[in-house]
């Protein structure tokens, strides 16, 4: 296989995850640099009804554990593709972490009472609200992690329907996403910057572990069914 083709063919696991996902972050960031932050945040956040208070929460929390039930499940079929989605996880909280300590950026709920004090945030009832390290976005980051790497796993299955079930990827990591801002747990900023680090993360994998390692007798070995 020429360079030019194994290359196209490396873009096509690709692009259906990754042009949306770019399209979406260059929209982010022009507004970004049009809308002031507080505006912005106030105008995502709203309206608040009854049903998304009922189904953001527990969307929102599926990053709790949905990441680790997939690398399990995954040992069931390649054991490639589930170090490549444990490695992509664990890389990207290396890199969220430590810059949420170093910024040390307040969360909507204390920037709001220290600078717009007659403001009140929509919340939602019994959502603990947290206070601090509010950049960048973990869950977003994880979110779009976790998406990313199971759309390039279905294109690079060649799973029926996969270029749909990619965008339906990215719809689901892009309604988590804005999960954050409609409880007000962060900012638009954040966001954006969580999409970036999870599209980088998921890139530097994918080219220097999945394409490295792919042909080796590992990447295809998997847990075998117990069997009575």
């Amino acid at each position: 296989m020429s360079t030019t083709t194994k290359h196209k063919t490396d873009m096509k696991y690709l692009l259906p995850f990754l042009v949306p996902t770019l399209v979406l972050a260059l929209v982010l960031g022009v507004t970004l640099l049009c809308i002031p932050k507080a505006e912005l945040h106030l105008a995502l956040c709203q309206p608040h009804t009854r049903f998304l208070d009922a189904v953001i929460p527990a969307f929102t929390n599926l990053v709790d554990w949905l990441p680790y039930l997939c690398v399990v499940l995954l040992l069931f079929y390649r054991a490639g593709w589930a170090t490549f989605l444990a490695s992509n996880l664990l890389l990207s909280t290396l890199i969220v972490q430590p810059i949420k300590h170093i910024v040390c950026a307040p969360r909507p709920l204390i920037w709001f009472a220290e600078n717009m004090p007659d403001v009140t945030l929509p919340l939602v009832e019994g959502v603990k609200m947290n206070l601090w390290l509010s950049f960048p976005s973990g869950h977003t980051t994880t979110f779009f992690v976790l998406l990313f790497s199971l759309s390039i796993i279905l294109c690079a299955e060649n799973i029926k329907g996969k270029s749909i079930l990619s965008f339906i990827c990215f719809l689901c990591a892009s309604f988590g996403a804005y999960t954050r801002i409609y409880l007000s747990q962060h900012f638009a900023l954040d966001i954006f910057a969580g999409i970036l680090i999870a599209v980088c993360s998921t890139l530097v994998l994918y080219f220097f572990l999945v394409k490295r390692t792919q042909n080796t007798s590992f990447w295809a070995w998997r847990v075998q069914k117990l069997r009575k």
